[in-house]
């Protein structure tokens, strides 16, 4: 993939791999602002590698105002506690990887502060993750909505309903990952797989 411009992503909890490989590629990115919400895509969900293998873990968000809300209006629905559950689940997941005592105090905030906004958290852990992986891109956003732009949209295209548009890329090299031995490899999964298992090599993976 060559570096290119005017590439636009939709806005994600702990972005697959290949959100990463795509910023990688490009001089400059945007990400979504100005989008409905959708159900069942990366906006509130992501990938792990459990002890039981592939686990989806989804953001609880309030869907009373209806379908048709913009991403950035969405509220998350915190009467789940779904952000102990989901810190617990990555611990028990992640405890016994290479890295993830290096970046967990990184991230347990993201866990312990309350949060209303999905776009807003999603957004902040983002601008972490791409500190952590040194990336030299600052992160742009939308000033509005296009249903068709000119460049390179990746809003849909990276979802976890599809086939990863770099999957003959994904299947080139393959990283350590901690339950490979009783599930195989599994790609594209969430980059805190990646990162807990790499490290600061993860960046050379991407």
């Amino acid at each position: 993939m060559s570096n290119v411009n005017n590439i636009i992503l939709s806005c994600a909890y702990l972005p697959p791999i290949d959100f990463f490989r795509v910023i990688k590629s490009s001089e400059e990115w945007r990400l979504e602002k100005w989008e409905n919400y959708q159900k069942q895509s990366y906006r509130s969900r992501c990938h792990i590698y459990s002890a039981n293998g592939l686990l989806p873990l989804y953001i609880p968000v309030e869907r009373d105002r209806g379908l048709s809300i913009p991403i950035r209006e969405i509220k998350i629905d915190n009467s789940k506690k779904w952000q102990i559950q989901h810190w617990r689940t990555l611990v028990s997941a992640y405890q016994s990887s290479p890295f993830f005592d290096f970046y967990k105090e990184d991230f347990a905030p993201f866990y312990h502060t309350h949060y209303d906004s999905l776009f807003n958290y999603n957004i902040e852990l983002i601008a972490l993750i791409l500190e952590l992986l040194d990336f030299p891109q600052e992160l742009l956003l939308t000033d509005s909505y296009k249903k068709k732009i000119e460049g390179c949209d990746y809003r849909d295209k990276i979802h976890p309903k599809k086939e990863s548009p770099f999957f003959s890329e994904n299947e080139k090299g393959k990283y350590h990952q901690v339950f490979a031995h009783k599930h195989g490899y599994i790609s594209n999964l969430s980059i805190v797989d990646l990162l807990f298992n790499e490290g600061p090599l993860s960046y050379n993976y991407i």
